[in-house]
């Protein structure tokens, strides 16, 4: 069984989206799919539970940077509607994905991390 020698970092982790034992496997087969285990060193990723966590953060922070971004370029350059259309079209599903994958992946390092499971009221 391979152990991490240093602390597990959510961040390094969260942006790398590498397994959190290892760094080395790979968190996702696609885009936001998850693998079953680490290719590397064979961390069974079952405890995994994200939940809504990753989506509800970056439905907040992907609201501030395009309604932030909207209203600067509609009251500072004074944007067309059509551009805007365009813009955030393109903009906001890109970057929700990417914000996504990075979230999740540091919502599952931190859960590695502080060991969290689901709670008992006993130990079977």
């Amino acid at each position: 069984m391979v152990t991490a020698t240093r602390p597990v970092s959510p961040l390094v982790t969260g942006l790398t989206c590498r397994c959190p034992r290892c760094r080395k496997g790979k968190l996702f087969v696609n885009l936001l799919n998850m693998r079953d285990r680490c290719d590397d060193c064979g961390l069974d990723y079952k405890f995994v539970d994200t939940g809504d966590g990753p989506a509800v953060f970056a439905i907040f922070i992907l609201g501030f940077l395009c309604v932030g971004g909207a209203l600067i370029a509609e009251f500072k350059f004074g944007v067309p509607w059509w551009m805007h259309v365009l813009l955030w079209g393109i903009l906001t599903p890109v970057i929700a994905v990417f914000l996504l994958r990075f979230l999740k992946a540091s919502l599952i390092a931190l859960q590695f991390k502080n060991k969290a499971e689901e709670g008992r009221l006993a130990k079977e």
